[in-house]
């Protein structure tokens, strides 16, 4: 190659997570991806798994139904107000020690939870369960985020991940049911010691700690308003369930939690060290997607919930028969979200998949709403439950790609805890909302005559009717929100605007310096195919400076990295015959 184009890339030291974060070993950042997911999966596949042992529970411990569900909401309430705070808490003290403590509290709590002689500590172990796993969440999805900063990888990673949080609901049933029929419902809290012990030696041999730097002070005005108003809705839905949309209490804390966060948001336009910084939220690419993710979760909370009644009382399934017979949907929710976004999403962006994926949600639960008392598996459940393990995978992997892509590493736990926020909010609001539709609609149908099966089958329909609306109206406004094109796999640009660099050669070229200041940096310059996510070449820097070839004319991502500083990623435009346009990007 003969004289390339020439840019300087001006690396700071980081105070906050460094790019030893992001490990240069490609097996390695595998590996760290089966410890998240192990993390991921106990977390998701609590509530689904407790639910099927409430019932031998209850029975075994004496408690009345009434009480039962705070078993259920306790969990619920303590995860869903706490997700933001510990978000940013994985930002100001590290991710790997967030991960490490969320792994031991949640396992701790599930001893105290399985060892529980009554009521009253089984309530408080769960809390405890959602107290930990507010912090382990985002701690996960953040050092997935740092761990693939950008490339075809970090969409086979994403689509791993996304298959867990779309398919743990569905594993819980499976395996709940496995223990609560075979062994005893205390192992459905112990199980998660198992979970928790493999997680746990994988992080403390796999994932790299992070240095010590100053760290900013916490929003403490922001985590009383986030958690206060994020309580108010997550009990708001949780009372409806139980009580019915003509309880005064459901108004009350859903009025009181929206005006809270209400507030949250105007203090956090002024607040220095804000808990969620606005820049988060204001991008188009991860509001559509936060959304999609909220809808998302909504429905499947919804289709779990009433599939799970539908194949015991109206085809005579066991649990354990009931888990089995959600496989075909955890299969095809794992095919899609490994396969179609990596390999479409680098290509068109985020905006006709998460379309895509929303109306094949919708296309699925507009199936079920069909349901009679003549339905079977194969004939009626089937077909629509592959359908929403399609949508599901496509749109729920993608959004969760493009929530957390681009965002500044300081922001990572927090851009990550809102993303289980949406979840946790989605799964509150399906739950309460389309059961309080299914409720209403049986009661009519009982006033018609119906026989009582049927009736509670019109009503799931009803409530499959309208979730499949929801989806309809979440493509349109998501396909109208996010942009077309590709979202940039880079930090928010605060440096120059772009500059041309010229160069001599026909054949295009990258060569530069990577500097602290005006100090020579050793580190790693990587350059990867924006188009394909595939990487086109790597080198170490000599002084300071590197020299990388490149195959063809187009757009790459120019990623570096250095010990104890952050990563910079810049995206370049090279044009034959050797212009290329570079943006300088500032960690």
């Amino acid at each position: 190659m003969t004289e390339a184009s020439e840019q300087t890339l001006d690396l700071k030291r980081t105070s906050g997570p460094s790019v030893g974060d992001v490990t240069d070993s490609p097996t390695r950042r595998w590996w760290i991806l089966a410890v998240i997911g192990v993390a991921q999966l106990m977390v998701i596949l609590d509530n689904s798994i407790v639910n099927i042992a409430l019932p031998s529970a209850q029975a075994d411990l004496g408690f009345s139904d009434a009480q039962r569900q705070w078993v259920v909401t306790a969990y619920a309430l303590a995860f869903g107000s706490l997700l933001l705070l510990g978000g940013r808490l994985s930002d100001l003290f590290g991710r790997k020690a967030a991960f490490v403590v969320g792994l031991v509290g949640f396992a701790v709590a599930s001893v105290l939870g399985g060892l529980a002689p009554g009521f009253g500590l089984l309530v408080a172990a769960r809390a405890l369960q959602g107290l930990f796993g507010a912090l382990l969440a985002p701690a996960a999805l953040s050092l997935l985020t740092t761990t693939f900063p950008a490339g075809r990888d970090r969409a086979r990673a994403f689509g791993v991940f996304s298959a867990l949080a779309g398919s743990g609901a569905a594993i819980g049933l499976l395996l709940g049911g496995t223990l609560t029929e075979y062994a005893d419902w205390r192992w459905c809290m112990y199980v998660n010691v198992v979970f928790a012990v493999v997680a746990l030696v994988g992080a403390l041999v796999l994932m790299p700690a992070a240095p010590s730097g100053r760290r900013p002070k916490l929003d403490l005005v922001g985590t009383v308003l986030a958690s206060a108003g994020l309580f108010g809705v997550v009990f708001g839905f949780a009372t409806a369930e139980t009580d019915g949309w003509d309880s005064w209490p459901v108004y009350a804390f859903l009025t009181a939690g929206v005006v809270l966060l209400a507030v949250f948001v105007a203090v956090q336009r002024v607040r220095a060290a804000p808990l969620l910084p606005l820049r988060v939220l204001l991008d188009r690419f991860r509001g559509g997607s936060y959304l999609t993710i909220l809808v998302l979760t909504t429905g499947m909370f919804g289709l779990s919930l009433f599939l799970a009644y539908v194949m015991q009382t109206q085809l005579g399934l066991s649990p354990v028969l009931t888990g089995v017979a959600f496989l075909p949907m955890v299969a095809s929710i794992m095919t899609a979200s490994t396969t179609v976004p990596a390999i479409v999403l680098p290509r068109v962006g985020p905006k006709p998949l998460i379309f895509a994926g929303l109306l094949l949600g919708a296309g699925a639960l507009f199936w079920f709403s069909h349901l009679s008392p003549g339905s079977s598996y194969l004939g009626s459940v089937l077909g629509p439950l592959i359908l929403m393990g399609l949508g599901m995978g496509t749109a729920m992997s993608t959004s969760i790609n493009t929530a957390t892509l681009g965002v500044d590493p300081a922001d990572a736990g927090v851009a990550s805890a809102t993303v289980n926020t949406m979840q946790q909010v989605g799964g509150s609001v399906g739950t309460a909302l389309l059961s309080s539709i299914a409720g209403t609609a049986t009661a009519s149908a009982l006033g018609v005559g119906l026989a009582p099966a049927a009736a509670a089958l019109a009503g799931y329909d009803r409530a499959f009717l309208v979730a499949s609306a929801i989806f309809v109206v979440a493509a349109v406004v998501c396909g109208l929100l996010v942009p077309a094109g590709r979202p940039h796999a880079t930090v928010a640009d605060t440096g120059p605007a772009p500059r041309e660099i010229e160069a001599a050669s026909v054949t295009p070229g990258l060569a530069g310096r990577v500097l602290d200041g005006v100090a020579p940096v050793d580190g790693t310059v990587t350059l990867i195919d924006a188009l394909t996510g595939a990487q086109v070449g790597t080198t170490a820097t000599d002084d300071g400076h590197y020299r990388l070839e490149v195959p063809r004319a187009g757009e790459y991502l120019l990623v570096v990295s250095a010990a104890g500083r952050h990563p910079v990623a810049e995206r370049v435009r090279v044009a034959a015959p050797g212009l290329a346009i570079a943006r300088d990007v500032r960690a």
